[in-house]
């Protein structure tokens, strides 16, 4: 609270006063003290006229208007009036004799009660000048008195007695009290039930000790109310809200007290509020608040809630104490006169007054005092005082302008002390509701109309620039206007602030008592420009919007100060402190906020900090919306949107505002506005375009009708599609009509609305017509669809028609078997592929006799278990169903077939069919019986079991037929009776019977048993030694590698002095091979042979392909080795001398022919060769080509190609099996069959001619040998046995 003034007189000194505020306006202030004057002041403390007294005041009261102020005097029994509107005094008779000592205006009209220090009462119409004066309305002095609503009067006199008159005087109650009345007052009593007629209850303090409420109604009944001790005497009291009583005490108690009736007399609240003594207290409904005073305080309550004191002033000086309090009926002052005869006034409501121009802010600070501050800018605040309380205030880049009714104050901005100076006072033509200002100009409105002026100008400049708005010939009022730099303009809105942030130029608040709402403009959207509600933010009491400036509204407060109310639709700004503690629902709200004041930037973080792909959702729909596509991009983008990314890409470019909305509504799925926006774009087309792909055929009609006519057919054509498929035929079939373009251009719509039209018909029962087009129609598919139409009508015989022209011949055969028309199947039946409907055709056929066909039928449906019962039963044809057995393993045939033969005592055949259908029970017994057990036996092959095999095994034993006997007990897993049956084998099976044994041997495993069969081998059991291949083959078959490459060594020895070099060679390869891949070493003297062997075979390739220097080369070495060659020697020597001779070898063919020439071979020299031989000994020609070398392949050595021992490392060389040189590493290559190593080049040279390997006679050509470049893993040197 702020002390506003402080009225002190020397004539006031050490004694109370008596003041009174002028009532509603409050513009007034009466005060008397022991002078005999009162002395009136205006509100800020000015003394405005003094009335002088035959004596002391003892009373005055302002009537309910506060236009005329009634005092009484003592030693006077006049009446004086002072009237405020024409300051001027009156003076009236009473009519009484005795002293005044009380005066009252009634509440509701112009009636003055005067009451006198005898009792009596004159009651005054100051309107009509009546007096009437009653006698004897008490018997004492008249100390206190209240009217009431109804115009009754209520009187406390000395005489104990309390009095209700009417508005003429008339005493209507009176009852008798216990003590001295004081401060009577009228009220409603709350009650149960409400009373209709006003105020009936008057309280009255009686005797300073009870608090009594009389009611009107119920004389009889009153209730007194006592207070405990401690709170001492009742100092003073006021109703207040809906029945409440605040009582001060003495002992400065501060109580409040109902009169409900349930809970009248209960305290509500109760404070010692002042120490020492409580002097007065006043009560202000205007601003809902309680003042007490006592010692030297004055404290403010807020009545809502009165434990909160809003307010506490000292006054230090008045030592002496305070004494009474009053408020305005306003509210706005409140006065507190001393002990000591002073009277303070307080500001405790300050008239919310202020403007705004950017964010420059001009408010009342005090009631003739504006304030003018920037902070915003940081500028220093500037104080203006002022020359009258102003009702408005104006700001404007350089001015301000207060004022009050019709008449403005300008003041003008300066950078010098005290920072303004008085410009002109401007009266205007009405009282002033509004003002604005600009640079250059002030625009008042008064009384709907707005009056433009310059601020600064010479007289006859303003009238020449003034002017006023509307004009004379236009209707209406002005409701509010506003200036800009430019435009002044005037509307019919008001109660608006814009947000003055550089960014927030499209945001504004409108505000009430209770509430600021946020709203956001929106220039530029899909939806044209709007305005959208944000939300909306709670308003404290008594505070008025001034400026908005990001979210911050500044307000001005009842005390002169301005507050920061930050808006609740702008709290993500305020989040970065309290990010982590944000709720999801709380992102959410704000999230919706940011985007809604287009705070794109803010609410991008927010997404960042949600990580929601709704959340970036809702801000890509928001970026659309506002026709921001580059940021909907990226939104959409980091949702994982991608259809929408590309949607958007590919309208990103787009000029046409309405176009590009228009795309924007429809991905929003705003069809509606996407239509409206594409129809006023350049490309209205769009609109129809969009109706199509939404499948909405009824609207892309009619935008079709407007836009593009042409397009009617297709369009047509689509619906007609949708309509078929909702089962809509009618309006399908009249759409596939209109659809139809007849345009060569367009054939293959115009076809397919012909089969549109085709279908409905069928569907709408024109089958004729249908059936007719489907069938000139080039579609099979058409047809196929008919068909299944017609089909689904139950019309077998069209659908059957259709399906056939459709060469859908398995559907036609079904529908023709369907319809019992045996005759078509049968014609269709080469084209048919379905089973079943060969199956029913052939049922039919063997049904109607008709065999030969229903055989053909049943195999064509692959049944061919039927195949063979008409075969037999009624073709006779054993032949073609003893075939289809065969091909197809059939059991049940394969019975039907054993049967057949079983009849015609075809024994063997019965067998091998009841072999084939797995009665190998009946096949036993059959062979059994008729002695066909070896039929049985080779029928019944490797699927039989062990009981099987037994049971043949047994039979044959019982025969004496060993080798058959063998042979199964082999197979049932009997080793040891089988090998005896093999051994007693007569000669003649002795070869098989013995390859036989030699099997069971292997199979077995046993010691004994081979021992046994050794011993048959080596022929102790007989003294018959056996062929060495049998021992050879027992060592493989039990897996004695080494023992069996012995006896290939021996084998093979046997076979080359037979001169069976091929089988020498084969033996000892075979084991070569079998011993590499069992990963044995490899006996030196089996490697040895095989080469020299190999090296033989070699000769005879080479010489065939003349390529006499190889053939020779291999001579050379099977010459030096001819003692292993011993039945042909003089043949080998022979041919090496002639090929060394044609080689140019001329010095070996010599060495050669010279061998030749000894006693034992001449003779046996070829007589065709002998004499030159002899001559080539005769005349020797030692001449020899020199042989080429190549590097060893373990050491590098120089070695001749054909050296096979490395005399350097000692390591034997791998040869090559095309040409027997030794290998090199840089033309390696192997047969893919045996893995022997040959050179790359030679060999492929030599598979030119030959399709063979030399080593393992498969099959070879050169395209299968690979050149291989590491050769390493195949030098491994530990493979041979050296």
């Amino acid at each position: 609270m702020k002390n506003v003034f402080i009225l002190a007189d020397s004539a006031w000194a050490g004694s109370s006063l008596l003041y009174k505020w002028q009532k509603t306006l409050g513009n007034y202030i009466a005060v008397a003290g022991q002078d005999n004057s009162v002395k009136i002041f205006d509100r800020h403390g000015h003394k405005w006229t003094e009335l002088n007294l035959p004596g002391r005041c003892v009373g005055m009261d302002w009537d309910k208007d506060g236009d005329i102020l009634a005092v009484i005097a003592a030693k006077s029994s006049s009446i004086y009036l002072w009237d405020a509107s024409v300051n001027k005094t009156s003076q009236i008779d009473s009519g009484m004799r005795d002293q005044m000592s009380f005066i009252l205006w009634s509440k509701t009209g112009p009636l003055l009660a005067v009451g006198t220090v005898k009792g009596n009462l004159v009651l005054y119409n100051q309107q009509t000048s009546r007096k009437i004066p009653i006698l004897g309305k008490h018997t004492k002095k008249i100390t206190c008195g209240c009217w009431s609503t109804q115009n009754l009067l209520a009187l406390g006199s000395e005489d104990n007695t309390l009095s209700i008159s009417n508005h003429e005087g008339d005493t209507v109650r009176q009852t008798t009290l216990r003590g001295e009345p004081a401060e009577i007052y009228f009220s409603v009593m709350k009650t149960d039930e409400r009373s209709s007629h006003g105020e009936s209850t008057v309280s009255v303090s009686v005797d300073k000790k009870i608090l009594m409420l009389f009611n009107i109604n119920d004389p009889e009944n009153p209730i007194e109310l006592t207070f405990q001790r401690r709170y001492g005497n009742i100092v003073s009291y006021r109703w207040y809200g809906d029945g409440y009583i605040l009582i001060g005490f003495s002992h400065g108690y501060f109580v409040v007290i109902s009169t409900h009736a349930r809970e009248i007399g209960g305290e509500l609240y109760q404070a010692h509020n002042h120490k020492d003594s409580l002097n007065s207290v006043a009560i202000s409904p205007a601003l809902n608040k309680a003042a007490s005073c006592g010692d030297n305080s004055i404290k403010i309550h807020e009545l809502s809630e009165l434990k909160d004191i809003s307010n506490v002033v000292r006054l230090d000086d008045e030592t002496k104490g305070l004494d009474q309090l009053s408020w305005t009926d306003d509210g706005q002052l409140l006065a507190v006169s001393t002990q000591r005869g002073t009277l303070h006034v307080f500001l405790t409501k300050l008239p919310i007054l202020g403007d705004s121009f950017g964010t420059r802010l001009a408010y009342l600070t005090s009631l003739l005092e504006v304030t003018v501050s920037n902070q915003v800018d940081g500028e220093t605040p500037v104080a203006i005082e002022v020359d009258v309380e102003p009702t408005f205030i104006a700001v404007g880049p350089y001015h301000v302008a207060v004022g009050m009714n019709n008449r403005a104050w300008f003041y003008a901005f300066v950078d010098l002390e005290p920072g303004f100076k008085k410009l002109k006072e401007f009266e205007y033509l009405g009282t002033i509701a509004r003002m604005c200002l600009n640079s250059d100009y002030a625009a008042a409105l008064f009384e709907g109309k707005v009056q433009l002026h310059m601020i600064e100008s010479k007289d006859h400049e303003e009238r020449k620039q003034m002017k006023l708005f509307p004009d004379d010939d236009r209707q209406g009022r002005i409701l509010c206007h506003a200036l800009t730099a430019d435009f002044l303009y005037y509307g019919t809105d008001s109660g608006v602030l814009w947000d003055n942030w550089h960014a927030d130029r499209g945001v504004f608040v409108a505000y009430d008592n209770d509430k600021v709402y946020t709203y956001a403009l929106h220039k530029t959207t899909i939806y044209g420009p709007r305005v959208v509600l944000v939300g909306s933010t709670t308003l404290l009491f008594s505070q008025k919007p001034l400026l908005l400036y990001n979210g911050d509204l500044t307000c001005q407060t009842a005390s002169g100060k301005t507050s920061e109310v930050p808006l609740s639709t702008h709290s993500f700004l305020k989040r970065s402190a309290k990010t982590s503690t944000d709720s999801t629902p709380e992102l959410g709200k704000q999230l919706t906020e940011a985007l809604m004041l287009k705070r794109f930037h803010e609410a991008w973080d927010l997404c960042k900090s949600a990580s929601s792909d709704a959340d970036w959702a809702e801000f890509g729909k928001a970026c659309l919306v506002h026709m921001e596509v580059g940021l909907a991009i990226q939104a959409y983008r980091i949702s994982g949107n991608v259809a929408m990314v590309l949607s958007l890409q590919g309208v990103r470019g787009t000029e046409d505002m309405n176009l590009l909305a228009g795309h924007l509504a429809m991905f929003l799925e705003d069809f509606n506005l996407a239509q409206n926006l594409y129809l006023s774009s350049s490309c209205p087309v769009a609109a129809l375009e969009m109706r199509r792909d939404l499948l909405q055929w009824d609207s892309a009609l009619m935008l079709a009708k407007r836009l593009a006519e042409d397009q009617i057919p297709f369009i047509s054509k689509e619906y007609a599609i949708h309509l078929e498929f909702i089962g809509d035929y009618v309006n399908a079939l009249a759409h596939y009509e209109k659809g139809m373009t007849h345009n060569d251009k367009f054939q293959e719509h115009d076809e397919a609305c012909q089969a549109g039209v085709a279908r409905m018909s069928i569907r709408m029962g024109d089958i004729r017509r249908g059936a007719a087009q489907a069938i000139q129609h080039p579609s099979r598919v058409l047809k196929k669809e008919c068909g299944a139409i017609l089909e689904s009508m139950k019309q077998f015989s069209e659908a059957a028609q259709l399906y056939e022209k459709g060469q859908y011949y398995d559907k036609a055969a079904s529908v023709y078997i369907r319809c019992k028309n045996w005759s078509k199947v049968g014609e269709l039946l080469p084209h048919v592929s379905s089973l079943k409907i060969h199956l029913q055709y052939a049922k039919a056929k063997e049904a109607d006799g008709k065999y030969k066909e229903a055989a053909q039928a049943y195999e064509s449906a692959k049944d061919w278990d039927n195949v063979i019962r008409v075969l037999l039963d009624h073709l006779n044809n054993p032949e073609d169903a003893v075939r289809i057995v065969r091909e197809t393993q059939s059991i049940d045939g394969a019975k039907m077939v054993a049967r057949f033969f079983l009849r015609l005592n075809d024994y063997g055949s019965a067998i091998h069919f009841l072999v084939l259908s797995q009665c190998n029970d009946e096949a036993f017994q059959l062979a059994q019986q008729h002695g066909q057990m070896e039929v049985y036996a080779d029928i019944i092959g490797s699927e039989a079991t062990q009981e099987d095999y037994q049971s043949i095994a047994l039979y044959f034993e019982g025969e004496k037929k060993n080798l058959q006997a063998g042979k199964f007990f082999q197979k049932c897993g009997q080793y040891s009776r089988a090998l005896k049956h093999f051994l007693k084998c007569p000669n003649k099976d002795d070869n098989l019977a013995v390859e036989m044994a030699i099997e069971t041997v292997g199979q077995a495993k046993d010691s004994s048993l081979t021992n046994q069969l050794i011993d048959y081998l080596m022929g102790e059991s007989d003294g018959i030694p056996k062929d060495a291949k049998y021992l050879f083959r027992l060592y493989m078959a039990l897996q004695q590698y080494k023992e069996a490459a012995r006896t290939a060594i021996i084998i093979a020895r046997e076979e080359q002095c037979a001169g069976n070099y091929r089988n020498a060679h084969n033996v000892l390869f075979s084991m070569y091979t079998e011993l590499q891949a069992q990963e044995i070493k490899i006996p030196a003297e089996m490697a040895t042979n095989l080469m020299i062997l190999h090296s033989y075979l070699l000769v005879k390739i080479h010489v065939k392909r003349g390529d006499h220097l190889k053939g020779a080369r291999m001579l050379i070495r099977v010459s030096k080795n001819i003692s292993k060659f011993p039945a042909h020697v003089v043949p080998i020597l022979t041919s090496a001398v002639i090929e060394c001779y044609r080689a140019g070898l001329k010095d070996s063919a010599f060495g050669f022919a010279t061998m030749l020439m000894r006693q034992e071979y001449r003779n046996q020299i070829d007589p065709r060769y002998r004499k030159k031989i002899e001559a080539m000994v005769r005349r020797p020609d030692k001449s020899e080509l020199e042989e080429e070398t190549t590097p060893c392949l373990f050491c590098g050595f120089q070695l001749p190609q054909n050296e096979l021992l490395c005399i350097s490392c000692k390591n034997n060389l791998p040869y090559c099996i095309a040409t027997g040189r030794h290998m090199l590493k840089e033309d390696w290559s192997v047969c893919p069959h045996c893995e022997f190593p040959a050179l790359y080049s030679q060999f492929v040279l030599l598979l030119e001619t030959e399709t063979i390997c030399p080593m393992c006679s498969d099959p070879l050509s050169a395209e299968q040998v690979k050149k291989i470049s590491d050769c390493s893993q195949y030098l491994k040197t530990d493979q041979l046995d050296k």
